[in-house]
């Protein structure tokens, strides 16, 4: 199959050459023409066409070589000088060999003057057409290179591209595996909090969180999941802090059916949740709530999550210590969306902390039941 792509990409190569002295000598027949009539003479388009048909296809059959001395030999920064005075001697050789062949092959269809001899015919060729064509070598010789160099800036930026994509490929892959200890480590302590309060509970928590974990390492290797399969994750997370908290507890989703299939990163909710957790329901002895949405939005899909507890306090948002998991969050939004997203953290209205996040829908290749 390569090797079937490789003679493919050839053959388009030397069709696409053979169409450019094709139009080369359309472009020079028809000047001859238009010359010949203003000067009021028979145009004889026909002869026109043959004699420029036969000085490119002198040039086409020359190409590969002119092609092979082309890379043999570039013009570049190290050796320039040395290259160019190689270039003009074979310039001048390649144009002295195309001329002869072409006043042969025109002598032998009777173009040239019948009162010429063959080598009269010959050097009247080098007289009148000899600097035209080094110029159409050079001329060559210039396409060849401008091609060159844009192929390696291609080759330079494919591979900048790639190197990007593998380098955003390891970060994300470093954030994730640090969001993974953490986000165990946090239930693990709420598990051992538990211990001492209710045994029977906490056992109750410890097998929830072996099925949670399996669930996660179901995609450790995803980057992005379908809404719907992290809001299943999300679930599982919720039951083992409700456990824990019990009537302390609320949450209230509302969740748009349309954005279910939209992908989302893997793990993107639930650091949003325990922060709001942590620092909005535990704390306080009242009963707090947690509420999670998701909706379409231009082309967009909007994120929420707000609780009733405290806010950000006077010093805003700038006052609220990020831990790993909002600033995992935030670097791995950066790495998947770039500049085409926003995440950010506000009082809401009536009290507590709202937390918005806005990324692209992008439907994902699953389709997914409703909640």
């Amino acid at each position: 199959m390569q090797r079937e792509r490789a003679l493919n990409s050839t053959l388009s190569k030397w069709i696409l050459i053979g169409v450019g002295w094709a139009a080369f000598a359309l472009f020079f027949a028809s000047e001859l023409v238009v010359r010949r009539t203003y000067a009021g003479f028979p145009p004889n388009i026909l002869r026109a066409l043959v004699i420029w048909a036969i000085c490119a296809g002198l040039w086409f059959a020359s190409t590969p070589a002119i092609l092979w001395l082309a890379r043999r030999f570039p013009i570049d920064r190290q050796r320039w000088v040395s290259s160019t005075l190689i270039h003009l001697a074979v310039s001048g050789m390649i144009s002295f060999v195309l001329l002869g062949l072409y006043t042969v092959l025109m002598s032998a269809l009777g173009l040239t003057d019948a009162r010429q001899s063959l080598w009269q015919a010959f050097r009247a060729q080098l007289v009148g057409s000899f600097h035209a064509e080094v110029l159409t070598y050079w001329m060559v010789i210039g396409l060849s290179h401008v091609i060159d160099y844009y192929r390696k800036y291609r080759e330079r930026e494919l591979r900048a591209s790639q190197l990007e994509a593998t380098l955003s490929q390891a970060r994300l892959d470093a954030l994730r595996m640090q969001l993974h200890p953490h986000f165990l480590f946090n239930t693990l302590n709420s598990i051992s909090v538990l211990m001492s309060e209710d045994v029977t509970a906490a056992r109750r928590m410890l097998t929830r969180l072996s099925d949670l974990l399996r669930a996660s390492l179901d995609n450790a290797a995803t980057h992005e999941v379908s809404l719907k399969e992290e809001l299943e994750f999300l679930n599982n997370y919720l039951q083992i802090e409700q456990t824990r908290f019990q009537d302390r507890l609320t949450v209230r989703m509302n969740i748009d059916p349309a954005v279910l299939t939209a992908t989302v990163p893997n793990l993107l909710l639930q650091p949003l949740v325990e922060n709001a957790i942590r620092h909005g329901i535990a704390p306080r002895a009242q009963p707090g709530v947690i509420e999670i949405s998701a909706a379409r939005e231009n082309g967009m899909v909007r994120l929420k999550v707000r609780d009733n507890g405290a806010g950000l306090g006077s010093a805003g948002a700038a006052g609220l210590n990020k831990g790993i998991g909002l600033a995992n969050t935030q670097a791995r939004l950066d790495q998947l969306y770039g500049t085409n997203h926003s995440f950010e953290m506000h009082n809401a209205n009536g009290g507590g902390l709202e937390v918005t996040i806005l990324i692209p829908f992008r439907n994902g290749s699953r389709v997914a039941d409703e909640i």
